[in-house]
């Protein structure tokens, strides 16, 4: 099957409407891809394109069969040096929103969320989704609902017990310094459920996948 390209389009699309595209868009449509057809997404529906006779707007054609296949799980996170690697594998996961939440030990404070959000739409073009997730302000870990959650629970590493057993949208993963005691406290008197790992302590990006894998259906 031919790669038609598919660009996330952040305004309300319907057929027969035209949409003005910026000069590296246009760029990227007709000398890299050499096309003048493609695929916009927005809101999880998808539509066909043509770039006009002028190459300055997409004129939008049909809407597509594709169904959006994200998902409308939650991931919060603390935000750590490769938030940009996290960012883009869980929308290539397909979840819905992302929370950056601020932990005892988190140390990445100057997060670009404009670049995040960028991240975001790459990702979400290039793994066939029809949305994009959505980045929500950083809140506190004090600040947030802890009872019906499931976290990654490096403590299962040493031999704590982690049950598989859950139905929840909710995932938060810690910072590379892991939670604190009193994180730890405040999750188990919360009644949030560990996720154990592996017997290994994994990266923050990659905890957020493994631990995505164990919840989405």
């Amino acid at each position: 099957m031919k790669n038609i390209p598919r660009i996330f389009i952040d305004k309300n699309i319907a057929p027969g409407i035209k949409i003005p595209l910026e000069r590296e868009m246009v760029h990227y449509l007709t000398r890299v891809m050499r096309t003048d057809k493609c695929l916009v997404f927005g809101g999880g529906v998808e539509y066909n394109a043509t770039l006009d006779d002028d190459n300055k707007n997409l004129i939008i054609g049909d809407q597509t069969s594709h169904n959006d296949p994200s998902n409308n799980i939650t991931l919060m996170f603390a935000p750590i040096k490769h938030t940009d690697d996290l960012i883009n594998m869980a929308t290539q996961m397909g979840v819905a929103r992302l929370i950056p939440v601020i932990t005892a030990r988190t140390v990445a404070h100057h997060i670009n969320w404009d670049r995040m959000q960028k991240i975001a739409v790459e990702a979400a073009e290039q793994s066939n989704r029809n949305s994009v997730p959505e980045i929500l302000k950083p809140v506190k870990i004090n600040e947030l609902d802890l009872s019906n959650i499931v976290f990654a629970d490096e403590r299962a590493a040493y031999g704590a017990d982690t049950s598989d057993n859950f139905d929840t949208s909710a995932v938060l993963i810690g910072p590379e310094g892991g939670f604190s005691d009193e994180e730890f406290s405040a999750l188990d008197k919360a009644g949030a459920r560990g996720i154990g790992l592996g017997k290994t302590i994994l990266r923050a990006e990659t905890a957020a996948i493994v631990a995505l894998s164990k919840i989405i259906k």
